[in-house]
């Protein structure tokens, strides 16, 4: 298609949208929730950050708890949540949010505090405070982005990089041997007594993101409860460390992250009553 029939497309367009009308109230779907603040997107393209801001976001506002809801970011990607999201948030050491979100918690039992973690992060360095902070059931809710990799800090290798995946520290691929096998987070806190809902979900699709909000939603749900902590891990992307596009990313998630990493319930509320 040239210039010119592209130009002329636009217009024709433009011309049915304003002569019927199709863009009233009543007719929109899909439009950007209040608690997102108006920040231009800094994440990479592809990236499964900004699916999962704005699933926090539209839980937070259709449950009506903006100004109840307090959230804790740390080292990493995660930590521009705060960039994002119009509610009360801070900023943690690298690895400690949960540390952080208990004492937050703790201080205002009655609010809705959550913390925002990669897998370097919460797997790594903040191994030690997740593992007690889920084990003590702190109602909170926490939310996992596990992509496999140290995002921010250059592509190193982490907890939950795959066998035999390479990264910056890991060239020639993940050498289980000498490195260890990948940490399965998620199902070992699952163990823990101190956690009542824990799952794993994606945002690579409609219905994967669809899922992931209701799993997000629920986690902001249990802390009424007061029953213990919730756990929501989404498998995501990182096309840049990848050195992938981001439809090559989304495909080699499938094929390899999920398969190691299945999504779905590990552990809910019926289950364990």
């Amino acid at each position: 298609m040239n210039e010119k029939n592209m130009i002329d497309e636009e217009r024709h367009y433009s011309q049915v949208i304003e002569e019927e009308s199709v863009c009233t109230a009543e007719n929109i779907v899909y439009e950007k929730p209040s608690v997102l603040l108006d920040t231009p997107m800094h994440y990479c393209p592809g990236c499964g950050h900004g699916v999962a801001h704005r699933l926090i976001a539209e839980v937070i506002e259709e449950l009506g708890i903006q100004n109840e809801t307090i959230g804790v970011a740390p080292v990493g990607c995660s930590v521009f949540a705060y960039n994002y999201l119009d509610i009360d948030m801070t900023e943690a050491a690298h690895g400690r949010a949960s540390a952080v979100a208990t004492g937050i918690k703790r201080v205002f039992p009655d609010k809705y505090v959550f913390s925002y973690q990669g897998d370097g992060d919460l797997a790594a360095i903040g191994t030690g405070e997740t593992i007690h902070t889920c084990n003590r059931g702190e109602n909170i809710l926490v939310v996992f982005i596990n992509n496999g990799i140290y995002g921010m800090t250059g592509g190193q290798m982490a907890p939950t990089t795959l066998p035999g995946m390479k990264s910056t520290t890991s060239p020639f691929g993940r050498d289980t041997q000498t490195m260890g096998a990948p940490i399965k987070m998620t199902e070992l806190i699952a163990n823990l007594p101190g956690t009542y809902y824990v799952t794993r979900q994606a945002v690579n699709t409609p219905v994967n993101v669809r899922k992931a909000k209701k799993a997000i939603m629920n986690g902001f749900k249990y802390q009424t409860l007061k029953k213990g902590l919730s756990f929501v891990e989404i498998v995501s992307n990182c096309p840049s460390n990848w050195k992938m596009t981001p439809r090559d990313a989304n495909k080699w998630m499938e094929d390899n992250m999920f398969p190691f990493y299945p999504l779905g319930d590990i552990k809910t509320p019926n289950k364990e009553n």
